[in-house]
């Protein structure tokens, strides 16, 4: 099986890109070389697992020198102001989309649709009117991946047209979470002991982008909101590059969330992988969550625990209108009577029973619940215990 060649990559985005060349900030180029890299050493992908991330990795590249054209013909793009993202965080299985898409039913605020992260670069600037054909080959994106496991769809709710995370811009910069879809730690370690600020830099590039997208589509608002668990594992950064950032922060006993989100990377890795370890997926993503909610706690002792709001996963179960009340609070944000009712129409149509069951065990995730309580003890005695009593 041949090994991913770097050059042979960009010299095909560039071709499917008519010949562009400036592929941006030059950071991309160490994280893509350990990407594939650890692919290749570690990666054990199938042959259809490699034939998709071959083209992923094409797609983006050729996405960001679609960006950089655009930036150049249209210098403006970089004027839009996002500075001040409203993002939820929080482990995986907290409620995290849920409250997205119900705070995305505000007109006010831009939400960060799948389609417009999955597929950022527009086509040509005469393509006729009409819906957007990304549109279209999002619904069947998302149609095939639920076919190749259903499974999926019962962890996570996707909708081509729905709020969802950004993480899918960030892997741009191929810093992102590419070791969910493969048992590649190499590339996890890289991660950790590598400065993010490029990731997150070209992530609020790309958000202009597509702002601007917006904008010509007549759709105007004033702040995103965004969600990422993955930015517990960055959260220093966030800030860094976002400094006008609010935090909204959800909390679930890990015993409960940390084997659910060992499911759901297995799950992904199945469709990657030849023979993928439930037990190395369960054990791998419990320590990168653990060492993100540690990494966040940290930070937020630090000083800057104004910047966040907590909200219990049982509270957006419960009382999820409540909950926007608190968010919007904390927001500085008044909540009109019509935004209310959309929020109650969209919870009334998106019902989580009308979706399969989740079943999962932990022990089949090489996780039990004295290591989940001993790894994430900290966590667990200021944000879960207090709640239990």
């Amino acid at each position: 099986m041949t090994t991913f060649d770097m050059q042979s990559l960009l010299d095909e985005a560039s071709r499917r890109a008519g010949g562009l060349a400036d592929f941006g900030d030059e950071a991309f180029r160490p994280a893509l070389a350990q990407l594939l890299a650890c692919l290749d050493r570690e990666g054990r992908l199938s042959v259809t697992g490699r034939e998709l991330l071959t083209e992923r990795i094409i797609e983006m590249l050729k996405n960001r020198l679609v960006l950089e054209d655009h930036v150049r013909r249209y210098p403006e793009i970089l004027d839009e102001a996002n500075d001040d993202p409203i993002v939820i965080v929080g482990l995986p299985r907290t409620g995290t989309t849920l409250l997205q898409r119900i705070l995305s039913c505000d007109p006010r605020l831009y939400p960060m649709l799948w389609w417009e992260c999955r597929y950022p670069a527009p086509g040509p600037d005469d393509a006729t009117g009409g819906e957007d054909p990304r549109i279209a080959l999002a619904r069947a994106e998302v149609r095939a991946t639920v076919e190749a496991n259903p499974a999926l769809l019962a962890i996570h709710p996707f909708d081509a047209e729905a709020a969802d995370e950004e993480g899918m811009l960030m892997e741009h910069s191929f810093m992102s979470f590419f070791d969910s879809y493969a048992d590649i730690p190499g590339y996890t370690e890289w991660m950790w002991s590598h400065d993010q600020t490029p990731a997150y830099q070209h992530l609020r590039r790309m958000l202009k982008f597509i702002q601007w997208q917006k904008r010509r589509r007549g759709v105007s608002a004033g702040r995103w909101v965004l969600k990422a668990p993955h930015h517990l594992r960055q959260i220093d950064v966030l800030f860094k590059v976002f400094p006008g950032a609010q935090v909204i922060q959800t909390h679930r006993d890990p015993l409960e969330t940390i084997p659910s989100i060992a499911s759901f990377v297995y799950n992904l890795w199945a469709v990657y992988m030849d023979q993928p370890d439930p037990a190395r997926a369960g054990r791998q993503w419990s320590d990168i969550f653990a060492r993100g909610t540690a990494a966040t706690m940290a930070f937020r002792d630090a000083g800057a625990a104004d910047r966040f709001l907590d909200i219990w996963f049982a509270d957006t179960l419960t009382q999820p209108l409540k909950v926007v009340e608190d968010i919007y609070a904390f927001l500085g944000l008044d909540l009109p009577a019509d935004i209310q009712e959309r929020m109650q129409r969209y919870l009334e149509d998106n019902r989580r029973e009308k979706r399969p069951v989740h079943d999962y065990a932990a022990a089949y995730f090489g996780l039990s619940e004295a290591g989940i309580t001993r790894d994430f003890a900290a966590y667990r005695q200021r944000y879960i215990l207090p709640r239990q009593t």
